[in-house]
């Protein structure tokens, strides 16, 4: 089979090029997710403030490694609280049962 070369676009990637209204709407989709984040994680950045490409790309970063990280530890937790529940809980030892009265 023949190799079939596509030349890259030259312009894909501008990180001084105003954002456009998809990039804007992504932005605000990852703001509502980024607000559900511990306060620790959330990155205080004012997303009216992103104008071009390369700060829309910064944010985006910071947000996604936010999520990441919330979600490694809410793994660890749950394998915590999973490990205590299981050392905690204690069985009866079954012996010979007791007779039963009669009436």
């Amino acid at each position: 089979m023949a190799l079939i070369h596509v030349p890259r676009p030259e312009n894909a990637w501008n990180p001084n090029r105003p954002v456009n209204a998809l990039l804007k709407s992504q932005i605000v989709h990852l703001h509502e997710a980024e607000l559900k984040l511990p306060l620790r994680l959330q990155t205080d950045i004012y997303i009216n403030a992103i104008k071009t490409e390369g700060e829309a790309a910064d944010y985006v970063r910071q947000v996604t490694e936010a999520i990441h990280a919330a979600h490694q530890a809410a793994t660890a937790k749950r394998a915590r609280s999973r490990v205590r529940r299981t050392s905690k809980v204690k069985t009866k030892k079954k012996g010979p049962s007791k007779p039963r009265r009669e009436t």
